[in-house]
């Protein structure tokens, strides 16, 4: 497995205009990789807006959706937010899909909320349509339920492939992943709750290496390298006491305190014992990017300006 370089992604909401620009200017400044906004219809912005806004206040920084419920959203209206954001970013989308976990999301559009093998099959024909557009190619009708074929003939995209991310933690959909997406998200979320939003968690090195093991087969199976693993991080503590801060979470999730320490998707501990823990997973998992949510942002700032200093 190749050894990717390290990265660390913001996934923000706009309030209001100024502090959008605001932040994706701080976002550029402090070394992020990319502005990441997620796809909650009915509960959250629409990403492609809230994207494009902060394309027009920076110049390197990476734009990307994180990532988008495939199950509501049609391959060919994808295709076309994400070619008109790399137009108008000058050639910085990413785009993010994953299959969709909230009830009220499909009910609010009319639809019916598939199982969850269902809406991995779903996710996997919508993403594999969206990378076709977006290379430039045609799908067929028969692929889409689409009454004639689908084309993306315009606005093109500046990059010549704009990356895609799958992102989820069903073995099938990290399976696909690993053989066709350009970077793949490790959530570290189970089922979803009753309230519709919440998810029991997995953070065990079983879990973690299962996940990653579902990765590599569907990397393995067409021959290629596995793409860069990225870590959505649902905890940020700074703190000079580690093994304090997460033994009332090692008791709820029941996982071994040591092992909570090091999964990549919670970060305890001074900057510079972060900083160890990232890249100890680097190592032992080969996770290299990671997203963390806008309220770290001034604790992850330091992560990533001692991550810098050591590379």
């Amino acid at each position: 497995m190749s050894e990717h370089p390290i990265h660390v992604s913001l996934q923000a909401s706009p309030q209001d205009a100024a502090s959008w620009v605001d932040l994706a200017r701080r976002c550029e400044d402090a070394g992020f990789r990319a502005l990441l906004v997620s796809d909650h219809p009915g509960s959250g912005p629409s990403p492609f807006t809230a994207l494009a806004a902060a394309a027009t206040a920076t110049t390197t920084l990476r734009l990307g959706t994180y990532v988008l419920n495939a199950g509501i959203r049609d391959a060919l209206l994808i295709a076309a937010d994400t070619a008109t954001l790399d137009v108008v970013s000058d050639g910085r989308a990413d785009v993010g899909i994953g299959a969709g976990h909230t009830p009220a999301e499909w009910e609010m559009t009319g639809r019916t909320r598939p199982d969850a093998a269902g809406r991995i099959r779903h996710l996997i024909d919508v993403a594999g349509a969206v990378r076709t557009l977006l290379d430039g190619e045609t799908v067929p009708a028969a692929d889409v339920g689409a009454v004639r074929d689908v084309v993306l003939s315009g606005p093109r995209p500046v990059q010549e492939q704009v990356p895609l991310l799958v992102g989820g933690n069903h073995p099938d959909l990290l399976t696909w992943a690993g053989a066709h997406a350009d970077a793949v998200g490790l959530s570290g979320l189970g089922r979803t709750l009753p309230d519709g939003h919440s998810h029991t968690v997995s953070w065990t090195p079983a879990r973690i290496e299962a996940s990653i093991a579902a990765v590599s087969a569907g990397a393995g199976a067409v021959g290629r390298e596995v793409p860069p693993l990225e870590a959505l991080v649902q905890v940020v503590t700074v703190t000079d006491d580690r093994r304090g801060a997460v033994t009332d979470m090692a008791q709820e999730t029941g996982t071994d305190v040591e092992d909570l320490l090091a999964a990549p998707y919670l970060w305890v501990g001074t900057a510079e014992e972060i900083v160890e823990q990232v890249r100890a997973a680097r190592q032992r998992w080969g996770i290299s990017r990671w997203v963390v949510r806008a309220g770290a942002f001034d604790a992850v700032r330091g992560v990533i300006a001692r991550l810098a200093e050591n590379s």
